[in-house]
């Protein structure tokens, strides 16, 4: 079955003049877990693989599917210790592939997006040793100085939080398929209240556990999904990790069957208290991040709901009205979050 997202002639043309040593025919396979930008695995004749990045089917707003600003990311970080996929060529050209896309060397290793991949990978000593480095390559990631790898352009580096407030109030305005209050009642309080950014640096925009493809050993071997990237606060991807890293028994899980609920893995707080201690950092006004967060994945939900429901994604048996109700659950976890800055 076909599928059309992928037009395999002319990509297999573009893979011969573009990738050395490839062997046509190619397969192309769809890997799960993303719910915005697509990649898919591509195997040649002789069994060597690559990863390919394109946007979803269907409009798009331009900044958030751009896949050369994200392939100038990955390349800027190569030479950098934070572990990111080696990449191989860009295509800017849509005529290629109904739109731009780019391809990275495939990094194999376990990628734990549930509790059970969690449980089956590693035991629970090596679930713990994880999570430190979950944070140490997160503390890597904000080490870098975007101006010495050449990233200094990539955003405005002062007032990311209202910047944020303000590019995902207006998403919310362009995606919503239903008014929901709360959205906007946390939007004004959080506009009211941001803290004092420090120095700017490298955020990721949607750092979790399963954006991570890990070794057999339990080391990172790369950070993916860097889509949402820029400068800005690095307190902004401490309060998405928490906001990610479910403990057993939460009743607010954003990723459903969340892998960090797996015995072995470090609590929350000993999550936040590392990454303080290891970069230095305040996290006081840690709260005002968590709301951020729920308040900001609460939007990028509602969207990925829009999406499926105007069949951007294809045929899917998803249990879709998930999405709808962990945005509503997201938005109250944001207001929540709020109202314990007091």
């Amino acid at each position: 079955m076909g599928d059309e997202a992928i037009d395999r002639p002319s990509l297999e043309a573009w893979f011969a003049g573009s990738v050395p040593s490839v062997d046509p025919p190619l397969s192309f396979e769809r890997i799960s877990g993303g719910r915005s930008n697509l990649t898919y695995g591509v195997t040649d004749a002789r069994g060597r693989r690559w990863a390919l990045r394109r946007p979803p089917l269907g409009k798009r707003l331009a900044s958030a599917h751009d896949m050369v600003r994200e392939h100038t990311i990955i390349s800027a970080l190569a030479e950098t210790p934070v572990p990111v996929p080696p990449v191989v060529a860009l295509c800017s050209d849509d005529t290629v592939n109904g739109a731009p896309f780019y391809v990275m060397d495939f990094v194999d290793g376990p990628i734990l997006r549930s509790r059970a991949e969690a449980e089956e990978s590693f035991g629970e000593p090596e679930r713990g040793a994880i999570g430190e480095r979950v944070v140490d390559t997160l503390v890597a990631i904000h080490a870098v100085d975007p101006d010495d790898v050449g990233l200094g352009e990539l955003g405005r580096k002062q007032d990311y939080v209202a910047r944020q407030l303000r590019r995902w109030h207006g998403q919310w305005e362009k995606s919503k398929t239903r008014e929901l209050q709360v959205v906007d009642d946390v939007h004004r309080r959080l506009s009211a209240r941001i803290p004092e950014q420090g120095p700017a640096t490298i955020v990721h925009g949607d750092y979790r556990l399963d954006n991570m493809i890990l070794s057999d050993a339990g080391e990172v071997k790369a950070v993916v999904d860097w889509e949402l990237c820029t400068l800005g606060d690095p307190l902004a991807d401490v309060g998405m990790l928490t906001v990610y890293w479910s403990e057993p028994g939460d009743e607010l899980m954003p990723l459903f069957d969340a892998p960090t609920t797996a015995p072995g893995f470090p609590l929350r707080e000993e999550i936040r208290a590392r990454y303080a201690e290891r970069s230095g950092r305040d996290l006081s006004e840690i709260d005002f991040y968590i709301a951020l967060a729920c308040w900001k994945l609460a939007i990028i939900l509602e969207g990925v709901f829009a999406r499926f429901t105007a069949g951007q994604y294809g045929q899917t048996d998803e249990g879709v009205q998930r999405f709808a109700d962990m945005v509503e659950r997201l938005a109250e976890g944001a207001d929540e979050a709020e109202n314990r800055l007091g």
